[in-house]
């Protein structure tokens, strides 16, 4: 227990050292040295949960690989719309693997190394080095088809690509080639992502995450429901048909179903905080968030998701 408590302190040091001598990374990267996420957190995903566990036993069990007369993959892609369960998929992997967790935000580096520019061959020297030092790490690359990601205002044709597809491809392979490293990619849309990604020794293994309707979406409001009480230390919902709510707008994402739960949670808190009188979160409650949220997001780009988490 002492050492696994001094990686986690090694690992935290070291990646905050990198991030004072690059800021891109600062901005464009998070450390997690001990997740702490069970595949109880995640609602449904069968197939995605087994085949992304099984590529942790790389970690866990290095020699069952070998004992089948084969190796793990370089790297897995996952293949998923927003919202899907990707990266929370990617942390309970790390957790199984009892490794840290760093996820790299694909777009928002990019736009960190255009508008900053600075030393790009001594950051990416600086990053293998680091993933050497590093404890055990789980290293997922959040949507590598950046010109397209919503974050940076969809399609960006302005950006160089040739130079950050260059800069990508050896974060990626120096980072797969260091042996105590899990790497993970995302991307909402495969049919533009390059092929480079796929060659061998990169993303060898592609995992699709879609999320099964209703079935999953209801599991996975059930495990948030269930850990809102656990926080209240009280019954917050009450005979809420769950399926019933889900199958009225198939639209939104497992992650924009959190947040619609969520939503009817602070509209009761509200209610309480003006002193009226209020019970339990209700089918009619969630129902209500619904109609909210579908009048809202006819005001939106189409593009606008929330996220699992």
């Amino acid at each position: 227990m002492e050492d696994q408590r001094i990686q986690q302190e090694r690992a935290q040091n070291l990646w905050t050292s990198l991030t004072r001598k690059f800021p891109p990374l600062a901005k464009g990267t998070a450390l997690e040295a001990a997740p702490q996420v069970g595949t109880d957190r995640i609602g449904g995903l069968a197939q995605a949960q087994e085949e992304l566990l099984t590529y942790g036993c790389a970690m866990t069990d290095p020699d069952v690989y070998a004992r089948w007369g084969t190796v793990p993959p370089s790297g897995v892609l996952l293949i998923g719309p927003p919202g899907s369960g990707k990266r929370l998929l990617t942390r309970a992997l790390a957790t199984r693997a009892r490794t840290a967790f760093l996820s790299l935000d694909v777009p928002q580096l990019v736009l960190e190394i255009v508008h900053r520019g600075g030393k790009v061959g001594e950051l990416l020297d600086a990053w293998g080095q680091f993933l050497q030092e590093l404890p055990p790490v789980t290293v997922f690359f959040q949507e590598l088809e950046f010109s397209q990601a919503q974050e940076i205002g969809d399609r960006r044709p302005d950006l160089p690509i040739g130079p950050i597809m260059d800069f990508l491809l050896d974060l990626v392979d120096r980072s797969v080639g260091i042996p105590q490293t899990l790497v993970v990619g995302s991307t909402m849309h495969p049919d533009t992502l390059r092929p480079a990604f796929f060659m061998p020794g990169r993303f060898e293994r592609m995992v699709e995450v879609t999320p099964v309707y209703p079935d999953d979406v209801v599991e996975a409001l059930l495990i948030h429901a269930r850990n809102a009480e656990k926080k209240a230390g009280r019954t917050l919902f009450e005979d809420v048909d769950w399926e019933d709510v889900v199958r009225r707008y198939r639209d939104p994402s497992i992650g924009d179903w959190i947040r619609l739960m969520h939503g009817a949670l602070r509209r009761k808190a509200r209610c309480e905080a003006s002193a009226e009188e209020v019970g339990p979160v209700r089918t009619d409650d969630m129902i209500h968030e619904v109609e909210r949220f579908r009048r809202v997001r006819q005001r939106l780009p189409r593009t606008s998701a929330g996220t699992y988490v």
